[in-house]
């Protein structure tokens, strides 16, 4: 029986207040030393849904685990059905305003890093450099056997030949690259094998249920203490993942900003939240600043 992970979070009432005035922000820039965890929410903008905001994609869909990717092979089936037609829509997002704002931030010397738990590779994109993701990255694939690893784009070709004619149509696309199918759809889907060893190909990315390697988690902890203070843009610190840092900061007594239009369950360790959508925020923000966006993506 497939489980629901324990996602969920209920705000208490005793959270302290928003605002839509986004100065502190500026003034923490301004200052440099900032470090930034970028969540879901910065890629709303760019057509990728987020996992517990309004219509997010936990409210119909349980993401795939990873005890029952890597114990049951339909799992794995459904997973890489579901996830290669997803990859069509996902692997061609483009940064949103909100990318190309932490980009220019980098540029201008005003972070001291960026952190995402994303795994869509849209602040790289973006321009953003040393971007440490927490959560792996959709645009690579690892072999459980032998370790290689490989781009999305030759394991998407690959199964794009074992399944020719697979156009299903499908109800919705989830933040990780899933794409909502029915069994039916699913059909009789063929997966790939690892071109090298033919072992289980798994995406490169940190499944619910699987931790995070902790020589990453320990790098973003040096980052914390490195920086002035932690910038949170689009998460709702809903899993530990990424409250851990915001925690630390406080204790360390370093400034908390978390911009999200919905409260998070870091809203207490911070000096403010400013509720308002990322684009619209960091927009605003860079234009007090004199910050002039970028676009220095290539064409799709």
């Amino acid at each position: 029986m497939r489980m629901r992970p324990t996602l969920s979070w209920t705000p208490a009432e005793d959270l302290p207040p928003g605002t839509t005035d986004p100065e502190q922000v500026v003034d923490a820039l301004s200052a440099g030393g900032v470090l930034v965890l970028s969540g879901a929410g910065i890629s709303t903008e760019s057509g990728i849904p987020d996992y517990r905001g309004e219509g997010g994609s936990l409210s119909r869909h349980t993401p795939m685990t990873y005890q029952e990717f890597t114990a049951d092979p339909r799992a794995r089936r459904r997973y890489w059905a579901r996830s290669h037609l997803g990859w069509r829509t996902f692997g061609h997002a483009r940064p949103n305003a909100g990318h190309l704002a932490v980009a220019a931030f980098g540029r201008h010397g005003l972070l001291s890093g960026v952190i995402t738990q994303n795994v869509d590779g849209l602040h790289q994109a973006a321009g953003s450099e040393g971007v440490v993701e927490l959560h792996g990255n959709l645009g690579r694939v690892v072999c459980q056997s032998c370790g290689a690893r490989s781009p999305r784009r030759e394991l998407a070709r690959r199964l794009e030949e074992a399944n020719a004619g697979f156009e299903p149509v499908a109800a919705a696309l989830n933040p990780d690259g899933d794409a909502d199918l029915t069994d039916e759809q699913v059909g009789d889907f063929r997966v790939a094998p690892c071109a090298v060893c033919g072992g289980v190909l798994k995406p490169d990315v940190v499944f619910f249920g699987e931790a995070v390697p902790p020589p990453r988690v320990e790098h973003c902890r040096s980052l914390v203490r490195d920086a002035s203070s932690l910038l949170v843009l689009g998460s709702s610190l809903t899993v530990m993942s990424g409250l851990r840092f915001v925690r630390q900061a406080d204790q360390a007594g370093k400034p908390v900003l978390i911009v999200n239009r919905d409260p998070t369950r870091g809203d207490r360790h911070a000096v403010a939240r400013i509720e308002l959508p990322l684009g619209t925020a960091l927009t605003t923000v860079t234009a007090r600043l004199g910050i002039a966006l970028e676009d220095r993506t290539a064409p799709a």
